[in-house]
């Protein structure tokens, strides 16, 4: 937040795309009245230069660093405002692209008789054009702006998984599978307890949290505790870590605070009546039957992600066993290790992505940014006889809402 070259960068690029839209906006404006003109520029350039004034200010007011609230949800419309007149643009260069070439032919042309330009050589931008990149900017912009009320609105999501190997004793179990909790930027309990009442009330044998149930800090989640221990479950509730809860993305004042974080946010989980699982398994019985549950700490493959799992320590020991579930936070593990080298990993379940909390979800298609950078990012996945599935997260961090894809719980039943 500090570097105040980056934000120089973006806030220059920021202020030639301002220029460039307003070019479109005066043209679309054109054969309105002085007055009319004089309002639509006036409302353009507040607006713009209030968002650039605010992208400056970011790292040298306090506020927005200790209000994460309000920081949020000015930075998201910020951004929101930038990526609108961004997407827009793109239809403008292409309007721009075509009027190059048609002027470069009037050029070549003007003795042949063909007319591609007015008396004075201008050629007009395309009106269709124009406010086809005008509607599109601005739907995102709106959606974005929408999604703010997106992201308590929990989905049950029902999976029914069938495998061979699955002892009879362990068919129909139901478990509970949810994901990044984040509660550093929950700003609404009684919403969040919605979202429990509605785990619980699922009737789950089974309850597994797959990472980041903070942003950064322990402390998080102190408001919470009394939200999330109502989990329960007859065969119990267990957990792992996610990348957040390492607390690698802010600067401690020694590596001995950032460890003492650590342990305490390890506490939490306990104070929770969760088990979480450190690079380790444990065994699930039922009747005469047992499977084994492992999970690994965060393993990721992608980016920048640390790789503080190891299977070599959660694996060992589950090999007599005829079924195994792996609790992995970021689904490239699957890919990069699960499958490779542990090929008897029945079923994973992972977090982590998000769906972005942007994209477009129906029965029949599926997209979101964020599959440019990973293969597997939400729902169910299968390769031979094993099997992934990707929770889309309980909670949000950043952008403080949903569009397209939704906060999930997870019901799979196991048969």
């Amino acid at each position: 937040m500090r570097n105040s070259g980056f934000w120089l960068i973006i806030t220059g690029i920021m202020l030639i795309i301002d220029f460039y839209v307003f070019q479109v906006v005066k043209s679309v404006s054109q054969n309105t009245s002085e007055k009319t003109k004089l309002i639509v520029a006036i409302i353009y350039w507040v607006i713009s230069v209030m968002a650039l004034a605010l992208l400056i200010s970011f790292p040298y007011i306090q506020y927005f660093q200790t209000s994460k609230t309000f920081r949020n949800y000015v930075f998201s419309i910020i951004a929101g405002l930038f990526f609108a007149k961004l997407l827009a643009s793109a239809f403008f260069l292409i309007d721009d692209v075509r009027r190059l070439f048609m002027w470069i032919g009037s050029k070549l042309f003007s003795n042949t008789g063909a007319h591609f330009a007015d008396e004075g050589g201008n050629i007009s931008r395309s009106v269709f054009m124009n406010w086809l990149g005008i509607g599109i900017g601005g739907t995102l912009f709106g959606t974005l702006l929408y999604g703010f009320s997106n992201k308590y609105n929990y989905q049950v999501r029902k999976v029914k998984l069938f495998f061979e190997n699955l002892p009879a004793e362990f068919k129909g179990l139901k478990i509970v599978h949810i994901s990044d909790i984040h509660s550093g930027s929950f700003q609404n309990k009684e919403a969040v307890q919605h979202g429990v009442d509605l785990i619980m009330q699922q009737n789950a044998d089974l309850i597994l949290f797959t990472g980041d149930l903070v942003n950064d800090r322990h402390e998080e989640m102190n408001e919470y505790i009394d939200v999330f221990n109502k989990l329960k479950a007859p065969m119990g509730v267990f957990s792992t870590l996610g990348n957040h809860d390492y607390g690698d993305y802010i600067n401690w004042p020694s590596p001995q605070a950032k460890q003492k974080n650590l342990e305490q946010l390890k506490q939490v989980h306990a104070i929770l009546g969760w088990r979480l699982l450190m690079n380790e398994h444990v065994v699930l019985n039922k009747q005469k039957a047992a499977i084994a549950l492992l999970g690994i700490e965060n393993w990721g493959a992608k980016g920048k992600f640390p790789k503080y799992g190891k299977m070599s320590e959660a694996y060992p020991g589950t090999e007599k066993y005829p079924f195994k579930i792996l609790m992995s936070h970021d689904p490239s593990h699957w890919d990069a290790e699960v499958r490779t080298k542990y090929a008897d990993i029945d079923l994973m379940l992972a977090g982590h992505t998000h769906g972005f909390q942007f994209g477009i979800e129906n029965p029949y298609f599926k997209w979101s940014p964020v599959q440019w950078m990973y293969k597997q990012w939400a729902g169910l996945y299968e390769e031979g006889k094993q099997k992934l599935y990707v929770n889309r997260g309980f909670g949000f961090i950043g952008y403080p809402g949903r569009v397209g894809i939704l906060p999930e719980i997870t019901l799979i039943e196991l048969g």
